[in-house]
């Protein structure tokens, strides 16, 4: 293999000092840099691009990237079909960890917790501000299942257009029954940081109480050693 540049990380680190009282505002401090900074230039592409880790029925872990679609006081959250690979997982074993990535900005977080199954109403307003291709998408799409080619998710497509067409109202295509999203409800959630010879930042909230992310008295403060 070709052997790879080494890269001495640049970034600012984080202290303890510098830290925010709780965990939602400094994973919302650092989320907001990174979308700005994605504003900036299309180097930056999908700040909001997670990467979800699931356990299969034997054991097996299991890693996709999705997108942030939701995150408030309760924690990280995301769309998808319920009836994806993913899903049946999440419905078998809620255990579950996810990781927001910014190589550019030498930052990571990682949630760890349990998932939960979001509102069928935060669903449905979510559903309605899609674009309506995206939401057709979700009618067309059997996620996870074997596809023939690609002639046949555009076949699928075609035809759920056909079933709900562009009428320029957002309920033009109703929200599917197997489509959803989930929430990550975190025990756990550290802070990444870069550092010049490898001594990065590792910043660590343990939950310690039955408060949400944005409630300082529920977590415990810690460092890791990188």
């Amino acid at each position: 293999m070709q052997a790879v540049p080494r890269v001495d990380y640049t970034g600012d680190g984080l202290v303890e000092s510098d830290l925010e009282p709780s965990p939602y505002l400094q994973a919302r401090a650092w989320l907001e840099e990174a979308i700005g900074r994605a504003g900036e230039s299309r180097l930056f592409a999908e700040p909001t691009a997670i990467s979800v880790a699931t356990v299969d029925a034997a054991g097996h872990p299991n890693v996709r990237t999705v997108l942030l679609r939701f995150f408030d006081e309760r924690g990280p959250g995301f769309v998808t079909n319920l009836e994806s690979t993913k899903s049946a997982e999440l419905h078998a074993n809620p255990q579950v960890a996810a990781a927001l990535t910014w190589p550019w900005l030498y930052r990571a977080i990682r949630f760890r917790g349990r998932a939960e199954l979001l509102g069928r109403e935060e669903v449905h307003t979510y559903f309605d501000h899609r674009p309506y291709g995206a939401r057709v998408s979700a009618w067309a799409s059997r996620q996870s299942r074997p596809a023939t080619g690609r002639e046949e998710l555009e076949r699928r497509w075609a035809e759920a257009r056909e079933r709900f067409p562009d009428t320029g109202d957002p309920e033009d295509v109703p929200v599917p029954d197997f489509w959803g999203g989930w929430r990550v409800r975190c025990d756990e959630v550290e802070f990444w940081a870069g550092r010049a010879n490898r001594l990065h930042d590792r910043i660590v909230f343990t939950r310690s109480g039955g408060g949400t992310l944005a409630d300082p008295d529920s977590w415990l403060v810690s460092r890791r050693q990188p």
